[in-house]
């Protein structure tokens, strides 16, 4: 979304506002906030031209800290309110910043939607499979049986998995990173960043208050190499602290295989982010520790007509065919009466 027209040498700490930021001590978004401003920073976009909307909970505090154009917007309608700024000036850089609460249960509807209308947007939601504003009650990807305040005897809703809804409803950009790993987590904002089109961006959060620990398999020294693969266009899906394992397709199965004894990389399953069937993305979704290493990286990058191009080209064809038009024609037009 940035243009070489109109930019500017920026630091991160051009991107802080005054606010004191007042996340919990060890919350992941402290690490998600510093990598935004680092890349927001790189693209060189003028801070006047960047908007940050954000819906209800802990994540949605985002807009305060950020040196920006913001919205604290409705519960669940932060794509809605960046819809109509998207739409209301094209230019604008537009960044939605959500929760699996905030964007998964009331907001699912409008989250659907501006991915489908593929709306040049970049949508941040932050996944900690908990509400952590309200105090720990389970959230739409708390995994089944999980016990919290709002579920004591276990959940047992099974969980959506954010990358799944986004790829089933043909998002031209998905991509999941985690918090810690800061340098995997800058690269993907910036792939994000750069996308012509709503860009979906799943972010593994710790909130070490209520769901501590949640993606320590996928962090932790001794599992990480085991338990996440890190995706690589055109590249095989190797794994494992001695890159000695990789993943297969039986049919259109995934499995997990060792490399050796006449099995080589030739043999796995490659990644390829450009496929315009969603197919491929869609299996890599749905691959979940503990069966699988769980992907990391960018699934899916292609290029589609955004919803605001088409739009300003419907306006374009109808002033050449009925002219600019005048509300007062408008206004004027058909019947009409007073009332005293």
């Amino acid at each position: 979304m940035s243009t070489e027209a109109g930019m500017v040498q920026l630091t991160p700490k051009d991107f802080a506002s005054d606010q004191e930021v007042r996340w919990c001590p060890g919350c992941g978004d402290y690490s998600i906030l510093a990598q935004v401003k680092k890349v927001l920073a790189s693209l060189g976009t003028p801070r006047e031209n960047t908007v940050f909307v954000s819906g209800i909970g802990c994540s949605s505090r985002f807009p305060y800290y950020m040196n920006t154009y913001g919205f604290h917007s409705v519960h669940g309608r932060a794509p809605a309110v960046a819809t109509g700024v998207k739409v209301a000036n094209p230019e604008l850089s537009v960044w939605v910043v959500t929760g699996d609460g905030d964007a998964l249960s009331i907001g699912g509807n409008h989250l659907l939607h501006v991915i489908r209308r593929n709306v040049d947007v970049n949508i941040l939601l932050f996944n900690n499979r908990i509400y952590g504003l309200t105090k720990g009650q389970y959230s739409p990807t708390s995994p089944i049986g999980r016990k919290t305040k709002s579920s004591p005897m276990g959940s047992i809703d099974f969980p959506l998995h954010p990358l799944s809804v986004a790829i089933g409803a043909e998002a031209t950009f998905v991509a999941r990173t985690i918090d810690v790993n800061v340098k995997h987590l800058s690269y993907v904002l910036d792939r994000a960043a750069r996308h012509k089109g709503t860009s979906f961006v799943e972010i593994y959060q710790n909130c070490n208050i209520f769901n501590d620990g949640a993606f320590e398999y996928a962090t932790g020294k001794d599992t990480k190499e085991d338990t996440a693969i890190y995706l690589e266009h055109n590249r095989p899906l190797v794994f494992g602290k001695d890159r000695d394992k990789g993943i297969q397709l039986n049919g259109m199965d995934p499995q997990v295989v060792s490399l050796g004894d006449g099995m080589t990389e030739d043999d796995l399953l490659f990644h390829d982010e450009k496929q315009a069937e969603p197919s491929l993305a869609y299996l890599l979704s749905r691959m979940h520790h503990p069966e699988f290493p769980e992907p990391m990286g960018v699934f899916r990058d292609i290029e589609r007509s955004t919803y605001e191009d088409m739009l300003f080209d419907q306006i374009s064809d109808a002033k050449k065919s009925s002219g600019p038009g005048k509300l007062e024609d408008m206004y004027d037009d058909g019947e009409t009466w007073v009332v005293d």
